[in-house]
């Protein structure tokens, strides 16, 4: 049995245009044990200082988290009666393809998918103190070399300890969800040890860990009593085992072969029995409870959904796609190259992390694919690929209070350097007269501008200094493939090599071609691509790739950050401070910690569309699901990226489209062009006197706020809040506020914005928040709108979207003395 199989499909140019979706393990469902006389009906055990975990045993048992200032608000509880660990071992198939991975599970071997919790204690002190106290079955034990991570750890900590195992029951399960689907020849039954722990990591934060041991069985020859639901006739039967030699060593509990067990010599069954015991688990579940209104928003950077209750979310770094499901360019995408239409799940930057409507948040550590499934009303449950899982539990009373503490420890934002946030950042190509023609288009209307960034292609040069790719090679950095050759990755229309980030020599190496470009001149540079590690790639450090990949933005984003830090440490005086000459950097790709690394995320390639998936509404939602999980600033390219021009499917950037882009990214914390991927079919802010004047008017206004930009740009490196806000975060009790997408958002507290995203409109419905006593004041026509939790349809017309203030704020009054100043108003 192969466990992982990988298939390329990067030369497959004739494929099914309408792919399915990637076969993944229904929700497994179990039932929960425990012995009655032992466990009183209601104990609480304390975590640290500021958290409590209550065990229940009434409705079948149940255990739940809450913070010691809310002891009756749970921010973390299991389903009453239903197992909360559950494990499996399957088959993983993934497909790649230029960059698109498509992670599939395969065949079911082997399910546990019921729990016996057999003890559960508080325990003080250290790791002596945790093996003296009954931990020491986890070292020398199959599967138990991995003690609990204590590190920050604040006792008392709780440990809970018992089995997963499997049932035989009779053959009846839901299509959507496993309860027992194992066709088994001879009634089996498999078990293994578990256990979890709780412990404070901060005043606000409980960490979680889950290690399985691995796999044991017994075979039944004849059929035994029907097994109760309690706790106590299966502890009697697993104390009844014959003591055995058996690789996996158990100490203790499984002594003795319960009564009507035998060794079955099946050869077939022998060799399952061996390779599930070799090669252990590789899924562990985490079940826990939630409520059929509560809604559920992070994930990282998703641009399809923003509420994501009703569906399952994997977390894997990719291609975002090309169409995401916008037709009927997915379809044609998807039918040349292999799934590289991609869908409403794929992204450049996800993130193991969520914020609910209830004040619940939580996120997983690690690197591991895992997938997070709320389709059920009452559950959540999380399947990771692996046999352990680590994670953290937030407590918070407020959106923001709960982004503040998330970004605690997966790191937040340095302030951005003032020059980048003063202007519009040009994006231009075609050499330096045609650069210094356009430039003085912009000096003609006034135009702040901040920046060119220019994209021409330095290998496209006939003069080129230096073969980067021949040196990283003869270096010996680039990642290699099982072979040991250098790994040729295949990446849209080319085949590149790609730093061996893990090898301890690639980052002083591209480090010092960074110092050769900025010697040069520059100040800032796109930090692309670094989603495409392919999964069977051999690294330096010899890693787990498919872990590794989502780790591998996080890395390249850490390396540029280093130079910048080592770049402005080794200057002194005037020159270190002054501010034009400070260093930025802007990437796509990204995981959990990437705003720790980071400086500046854009949100990669849209479509030039008004499409919902790809187009400019996703460049919204991709922008507020972000900075609910920690990228704080965030941005899209003014008019979108990606064109398409052929003789049936056209895609081209309309001029209306440019304009309304202008209008949506002038409130954004970063206002920047790009010309495209196919600049002659795309209207440009060049392209005559009305677009060039609509840019210029809209850098003004973007300008004109600048003073809060630096507000909110400190505070964000301060608290990790995103410049760009969802409704929600301020507004978390307007029921209403939970049914908004795209089509409205915050800047700060003072600003609402509500662009027009559809082609041919001249208004649009503004939503006016519940929970506040002042107007909102218009900032065209001076109108004000005083009364909360209403919606009213607003003039918006091509120069004057839909802009708010709140009447009489500071922040409100100068933004519009601003715009009086540079002839806005």
């Amino acid at each position: 049995m192969a466990a992982l199989r990988i298939t390329k499909k990067h030369h497959k140019h004739l494929n099914n245009p309408f792919p399915s979706t990637p076969s993944a393990l229904p929700l497994i469902r179990g039932s929960l044990f425990f012995n009655p006389q032992t466990f009183p009906s209601d104990q609480i055990f304390n975590v640290g200082r500021d958290f409590q975990v209550l065990w229940s045993t009434r409705n079948g048992g149940s255990l739940s988290i809450s913070h010691q200032s809310h002891p009756s608000r749970p921010i973390w509880s299991t389903v009453p009666g239903q197992a909360f660990v559950s494990a499996a071992l399957a088959e993983t198939q993934v497909e790649e393809s230029r960059g698109s991975f498509a992670i599939k599970d395969g065949n079911v071997h082997l399910l546990c998918n019921d729990q016996i919790v057999e003890d559960i204690r508080m325990i003080n002190g250290s790791d002596c103190y945790l093996e003296a106290n009954g931990l020491d079955f986890l070292s020398g034990h199959s599967g138990f070399d991995q003690k609990p991570y204590l590190k920050d750890t604040q006792f008392p900590v709780l440990l809970i300890t018992g089995w997963v195992f499997r049932r035989k029951r009779k053959k009846s399960f839901q299509a959507a969800e496993i309860h027992d689907r194992l066709p088994l020849e001879a009634e089996k039954s498999s078990y293994a040890r578990y256990w979890v722990l709780f412990d404070q990591k901060t005043s606000n934060q409980v960490g979680f860990q889950v290690k399985l041991g691995n796999p044991s069985f017994e075979f039944r020859s004849k059929v035994s009593p029907t097994t109760s639901r309690r706790y106590w006739g299966l502890r009697k039967k697993l104390q009844r085992t014959t003591r055995r030699r058996l690789r996996l060593g158990w100490c203790w509990s499984f002594s003795r072969r319960p009564r009507g067990f035998v060794k079955v010599s099946s050869s077939e069954e022998e060799k399952e029995e061996k390779v599930a015991e070799s090669m252990g688990f590789n899924r562990v579940c985490l079940t826990y409870s939630s409520e059929d209104n509560e809604r559920f928003y992070g994930f990282g950077e998703q641009f399809s959904h923003l509420n994501f209750k009703g569906k399952r979310v994997p977390i894997f770094v990719q291609e975002q796609g090309i169409g995401r499901g916008d037709q009927p360019i997915t379809f044609a995408v998807n039918l040349v190259s292999y799934r590289a239409g991609g869908d409403s799940s794929t992204t450049y930057a996800p993130s193991p992390h969520y914020l609910t409507s209830k004040m619940r948040s939580l996120y997983l550590e690690g690197y591991s694919y895992s997938v997070f499934d709320l389709t059920r009303k009452d559950r959540v449950q999380i399947q990771i690929h692996g046999d352990s899982v680590q994670g953290r539990i937030l407590h918070g009373n407020s959106p923001s209070e709960l982004i503040e503490h998330l970004t605690e420890t997966i790191g937040r934002l340095p302030e951005l350097p003032e020059w980048i946030i003063s202007g519009a950042v040009v994006g231009m190509q075609g050499g330096t007269d045609i650069v210094r023609q356009v430039w003085e288009k912009l000096q003609a209307h006034n135009t702040p501008v901040s920046a060119f960034w220019l994209q021409d292609w330095t290998d496209e040069k006939p003069n080129r200094r230096r073969n980067l790719f021949e040196e990283a090679k003869k270096l010996d950095i680039l990642v290699k493939d099982k072979k040991g050759d250098t790994y040729m990755v295949p990446n849209t229309a080319f085949d590149v090599g790609m730093l061996d980030l893990t090898h301890p020599d690639a980052a002083s190496w591209f480090k010092q071609v960074l110092q050769e470009m900025v010697d040069g001149g520059v100040r800032g540079w796109m930090a692309d691509f670094g989603e495409g590690l392919p999964v069977d790639a051999s690294l330096y450090s010899g890693e787990d790739p498919i872990a590794a990949h989502n780790r591998y933005p996080e890395l390249w984003a850490q390396m540029n950050r280093e130079f910048v830090e080592k770049w402005k440490n080794a200057r002194s005086g005037k020159a270190r401070e002054d501010p034009e000459e400070a260093l930025v950097f802007f990437m796509r790709a990204g995981f959990r910690n990437s705003p720790k690394w980071g400086m500046l995320f854009w949100e990669g390639d849209q479509m030039v569309s008004w499409q919902a998936n790809d187009g400019i509404k996703s460049a919204v939602v991709g922008l507020l699901s972000s900075g609910i999980s920690g990228y704080a600033f965030n941005h899209s390219d003014i008019g979108g990226y990606c064109a398409v021009n052929l003789p049936v499917i056209k895609y081209r950037r309309s001029e209306e489209l440019l304009l309304r882009w202008m209008e949506l990214n002038a409130f954004t914390v970063v206002f920047r062009t790009h010309e495209g991927n196919k600049p002659s079919c795309n209207s440009q802010f060049y392209s005559n006197q009305k677009t060039l004047a609509h840019f210029a008017r809209f850098a003004k206004v973007y300008k004109a706020w600048k003073f809060y930009r630096v507000q909110l740009v400190k505070e964000a490196a301060q608290k990790g809040l995103p410049v760009c806000r969802h409704l929600f975060l301020h507004y978390p009790n307007d029921e209403h506020v939970h049914h908004l997408s795209y089509q409205q958002f915050m800047v700060g507290t003072e600003i609402l914005v509500v662009p027009v995203l559809d082609k041919g409109k001249k208004g649009v419905k503004a939503y006016f928040p519940a929970g506040e006593s002042f107007s909102w004041q218009h900032i065209w026509t001076g109108k004000l709108f005083a009364e909360p939790g209403c919606e009213v349809w607003v003039e918006a017309p091509i120069g004057q979207p839909a802009i708010f203030v709140k009447e009489g704020s500071i922040i409100g009054d100068t933004f519009l003395k601003n715009l009086r100043e540079f002839y806005i108003l």
